[in-house]
């Protein structure tokens, strides 16, 4: 079923018709006694329903920069001549005839929960303007910025237990933004490793020289002196989003268990081995990698009540492979193997796994044919993508990439189908339009289907 399927008209006479047919709506309805108020809370209320249907609640993604090839992780090709296959050895999964690279034996053992898209499809080999395209669903423009994921979800969804809707371990990548949409629906960049040993989240506890009654005491005044400013602020949208801000800065600070959520306390020995934490050293530094760390952080985040939490494991220096691709992959893979494996197990276990949608996403693939260096080059024509948990099928290998992986053979799945699922898959409609600057109704995703061969 498509969520937004082509008019043959152009798109201002679509928009206008559109328009045209709710203003006619709600000018009948007026008719009859029912007023515009009565049918936005009408709609309201069908948008609560559709999210109190969504089975998921939480969304933990995680991002691989650089462009991560699917032949060395989710779609080897052993059959095909060494200089497309590359160096790399498969391993076998639990899903009968379907293998993975062979630094992913971990994930390989847990493949029955997982969905794998073969057939992704991008349109730009280019780093930033491919990241751009696979957070907001759109390429980039001059015109305008687009919202990522996470503050589209923030926006529709708000937070929860005080935490901020949309939290990044420990960063987001530059081209996340809100983009049209107001700062308040932005990213909490963490801006700390939570596998470091001197890792803390600043601004989420008190200062040690500032009491309880204290805090109360200046938020009293903070709120004093803001209603008089306000009584002479002109823009009455950014004194809004500035209170907004204050307010969820005060009820981030005053929660025992928001601040519990940013920090490892209490985890056992058992949980970390389980996510394979502290095990794995590489890279030129031979630096532990904190791969491991972040998701279980992720995983205590979404469990406090976190909408959208954004995971960037970059390996050593991102996964950018132009060059000795198979050492990199053995050297930077199994941290990344352990830990989402670890992180499925572990959202099953506590029961929250049907509740959590975890998207593993790269900006693109990687060229068919080993180059000159040992390397493979950008190429966004066809890559793997993954889904688990949150309403996602399991066990799962869907489409299919050809002989050398260049091209989707079987059920391509563009970006925008990628991510307009996973907004439905949490209760947000793809297909809802969002007011940017100068009253103009942008889709949250344009001229997307819905892929319903990964939803259960």
């Amino acid at each position: 079923m498509n969520v937004k399927t082509q008019n043959a008209g152009c798109a201002s006479f679509t928009n206008l018709s559109q328009e045209r047919r709710t203003f006619l709506r709600v000018g009948v309805l007026g008719l009859m006694g029912v007023g515009v108020a009565d049918v936005l809370r009408a709609e309201a209320r069908s948008r609560l329903e559709n999210r109190k249907a969504a089975p998921a609640r939480n969304v933990i993604q995680i991002f691989l920069p650089g462009g991560c090839a699917h032949q060395e992780s989710w779609d080897p090709k052993p059959e095909a001549p060494l200089e497309y296959r590359g160096a790399l050895g498969v391993v076998k999964t639990v899903i009968p005839g379907v293998v993975f690279s062979q630094n992913l034996k971990e994930c390989a053992k847990i493949a029955d929960r997982l969905t794998v898209l073969r057939g992704i499809t991008g349109k730009i080999p280019d780093h930033g303007q491919a990241t751009y395209h696979v957070l907001t669903g759109y390429t980039p423009s001059p015109a305008i910025q687009h919202p990522q994921m996470g503050a589209v979800i923030s926006h529709e969804l708000g937070g929860m237990n005080h935490l901020p809707a949309w939290i990044g371990v420990p960063s987001t990548a530059p081209q996340a933004s809100t983009g049209y949409l107001p700062a308040k629906y932005g990213c909490f960049n963490l801006s700390a490793d939570p596998g470091k040993a001197d890792f803390r989240v600043r601004d989420v506890s008190l200062p040690g020289s500032v009491s309880a009654d204290d805090f109360l005491k200046r938020r009293s005044l903070r709120e004093v002196v803001e209603d008089q400013f306000r009584a002479l602020e002109t823009d009455g949208v950014a004194q809004a989003t500035m209170s907004e801000f204050h307010q969820r800065a005060f009820g981030l600070m005053s929660s025992e268990r928001a601040q519990a959520a940013f920090s490892m306390k209490g985890e056992t020995e058992a949980v970390k081995a389980l996510y394979g934490s502290q095990k794995y050293r590489g890279g030129r530094a031979k630096q532990i990698f904190t791969v491991a760390e972040r998701l279980i952080l992720a995983r205590r985040l979404v469990e406090a009540g976190a909408r959208f939490v954004t995971v960037q494991y970059e390996g050593d220096n991102g996964w950018d492979t132009h060059t000795r691709i198979s050492d990199y992959f053995n050297d930077a893979m199994p941290a990344f193997d352990h830990a989402l494996a670890g992180l499925i197990l572990d959202l099953e276990q506590r029961g929250l796994l049907d509740t959590t949608l975890v998207m593993v996403m790269t900006e693109f693939g990687r060229t068919p044919k080993i180059n000159a260096s040992a390397g493979r080059d950008h190429h966004a024509k066809c890559f793997s993508m993954v889904l688990a948990g949150g309403g996602s099928t399991r066990g799962n290998i869907f489409g299919a990439s050809d002989a050398i992986a260049a091209e989707p053979a079987r059920d391509p799945v563009s970006i925008e189908d990628y991510l307009a699922t996973a907004y439905a898959l949490v209760g947000v409609d793809p297909a809802k339009r969002l007011m940017a600057p100068g009253e103009r109704p942008i889709d949250i995703i344009r001229e997307a289907r819905l892929v319903k061969g990964v939803m259960a």
